[in-house]
C-alpha cells in the first residue's frame, strides 16, 4: 500500500515538473506583439544614457574598472557621488525638445552599481550620500511628458562576487562564484525594475562573458515575459550576434553599436551611438557636429532602424550646455522634417554617402546630403508614376520621368545644408516597393 502511494505521488510530481517545463519553455517563445514593435520603430530617435559614480573621475562606465582607475577606488566612488543638481524632469525635456520619443538609463552597468533602491544589493544608490532613485525619478519624468520609458540592464556583473568574472580581462573563474545565485540576483532585480517603473523596453548588454548561457538567458526572458508580456527586449540577453537576428536570438530586435546598421527590411534594429567618444561623461570630450548627427539619424532611419543615440550627464547631475544645445538643434530639425523620419520606412533606395530615402503611404522622401550638380540622377522605380516632386514644406520641382529613371532640376543653393527634404508623391503606395539595389 505504502509502495502504491508512493508511486502516485512520484507519478503527480513528476507530472507537475513537465507541466511546469512546458509553461517556461512556452514562456521561453513568446515574441513581442508586432503592434508593439512596431509602434517602437515608428519611434526612430532615443535618447541612451550612460550615467554613474565613474563620472567623478571622467573615465568610462564599467570598462574602466581595474584599468584607468584601481578596482578598490572605483567601488569606492559611490561614497562621494553627490549628483545634486540632478533633475529628471529637465533630462525629459531635453530628449522632448530633440524629438527623441524614448529614454533608456543604464539602471546597472558593468560596474554593478544599481541607480535604484534595489534590496538585493547594497551598492546602490541609497548608499551614497544622494539617497534618491534616479530610475523611480525618470519613469515618473517620461510618464508625465509622454516619453517611453526604458532601462539598460546588465547581465555581466565584475563587482558581484557570485559572478564567475570579476574584471574586464579575467580569464580564470572564481571558484568561489556562484552562477546560480547570481542569475536568481538578476532574476529578483529585475522584478523589482518591471514592477515598480513598468517600463516600455529592456536593453541588455554583457551577454558575451562565458559564465552567461543561452539557458540563463531563455530563464531571464521567460521571467520578463511572465511578469509583462508587453515588454520589448533587445537581443542582447542571449548569446546571439548584437548585428544581426537569427534563429536562435533571444529578443525582439537587433542593436549594432557605434555605427549605422545597413538597410534591413526584414527585422527591426536600432544603432546605439555616441554624441562624443565615450559613452560615460569625459572632460572635454570630442562631440559630433550638428550636420554629422542629422545625417545619422537619416541614415538609420533611411535603413529602416532607429537611433539610440547617447549623453552621458556630468557628475553634479547635470547635462553638458553643449551637447543640450546640439540637441535642441536636432529638435528644431525635426519639427520641420519629422514626416519623413517618424513613422516611415527606409527605402525603396539604399542610402549612400550623398542622398538617402524613407517611405511612408504614397511618398518618398528624398534626403540630400550633398548637392552635385544641378540636377538629381534617381534610378526607375518600376510600375511606378511620379505625380508630384517639391521640396517639403517647400516649393515645386521641374523634373522629368522616362526609362532611365527620374531627373530632379535643383536650385543654385539648397535650403539645408544638413539635409535638405524633397518629397515624390507617387500614384501608388511607396511602402510595397522592393528595395532597390543600383544606387551608387
Amino acid at each position: 500500500m505504502k509502495q502504491r502511494i508512493l508511486i502516485l505521488l512520484l507519478c503527480c510530481l513528476t507530472g507537475t515538473f513537465i507541466n511546469a517545463q512546458e509553461k517556461r519553455t512556452d514562456l521561453t517563445k513568446i515574441n513581442t506583439d508586432p503592434k508593439i514593435l512596431n509602434d517602437f520603430m515608428s519611434k526612430r530617435f532615443g535618447m541612451f544614457i550612460h550615467w554613474g559614480p565613474v563620472t567623478l573621475r571622467g573615465t568610462e562606465i564599467g570598462w574602466s574598472r581595474g584599468h584607468q582607475v584601481p578596482v578598490e577606488e572605483y567601488d569606492n566612488l559611490y561614497k562621494e557621488f553627490n549628483p545634486v543638481l540632478f533633475d529628471a524632469d529637465k533630462w525629459v525635456k531635453t530628449a522632448k525638445d530633440a524629438g527623441m520619443k524614448y529614454l533608456t538609463i543604464t539602471s546597472k552597468h558593468h560596474d554593478g552599481f544599481c541607480l535604484w533602491p534595489t534590496k538585493y544589493s547594497d551598492y546602490n544608490i541609497m548608499n551614497s550620500p544622494f539617497k534618491r532613485d534616479i530610475v523611480g525619478e525618470l519613469a515618473a519624468a517620461c510618464k508625465k511628458q509622454g516619453i517611453a520609458f526604458c532601462i539598460y540592464f546588465t547581465i555581466l556583473d565584475w563587482h558581484d562576487k557570485n559572478y564567475p568574472i570579476h574584471n574586464l580581462g579575467d580569464t580564470v573563474p572564481d571558484p568561489k562564484a556562484n552562477m546560480p545565485a547570481f542569475v536568481q540576483t538578476i532574476k529578483n532585480e529585475l522584478t523589482e525594475l518591471i514592477s515598480n517603473y513598468h517600463p516600455y523596453m529592456l536593453w541588455f548588454d554583457g551577454n558575451w562573458e562565458k559564465p552567461w548561457t543561452k539557458e540563463y538567458a531563455q530563464d531571464v526572458y521567460a521571467l520578463i515575459k511572465n511578469l509583462d508580456p508587453t515588454i520589448i527586449v533587445n537581443n542582447r540577453l542571449g548569446k546571439a550576434n548584437h548585428k544581426i537576428m537569427i534563429e536562435e536570438t533571444i529578443g525582439d530586435y537587433a542593436t549594432p553599436e557605434q555605427e549605422i546598421g545597413g538597410i534591413n527590411m526584414n527585422y527591426p534594429w536600432e544603432s546605439c551611438i555616441t554624441i562624443c567618444k565615450q559613452w560615460a561623461w569625459k572632460p572635454n570630450d570630442k562631440m559630433k557636429s550638428v550636420q554629422e548627427s542629422i545625417q545619422t539619424l537619416v541614415a538609420t532611419a533611411a535603413g529602416n532602424g532607429n537611433l539610440l543615440y547617447n549623453v552621458g550627464p556630468m557628475m553634479d547631475g547635470r547635462m553638458e550646455d553643449r551637447q543640450i544645445k546640439l540637441l535642441a538643434t536636432l529638435g528644431v530639425w525635426l519639427k520641420k522634417n519629422g514626416e519623413s523620419i517618424y513613422a516611415t520606412k527606409g527605402g525603396p533606395y539604399k542610402p549612400n554617402k550623398d542622398w538617402a530615402a524613407t517611405r511612408k503611404n504614397n511618398k518618398v522622401f528624398i534626403h540630400v546630403f550633398k548637392k552635385i550638380g544641378n540636377s538629381m540622377q534617381l534610378p526607375p522605380i518600376p510600375n511606378i508614376e511620379i505625380k508630384k516632386a517639391y521640396f517639403l514644406n517647400g516649393s515645386a520641382l521641374t523634373y522629368k520621368q522616362d526609362a532611365n529613371g527620374l531627373l530632379i532640376d535643383l536650385p543654385a543653393d539648397l535650403s539645408d545644408e544638413n539635409d535638405t527634404v524633397i518629397v515624390l508623391e507617387l500614384n501608388k503606395d511607396a511602402e510595397g516597393i522592393p528595395l532597390i539595389e543600383n544606387v551608387k
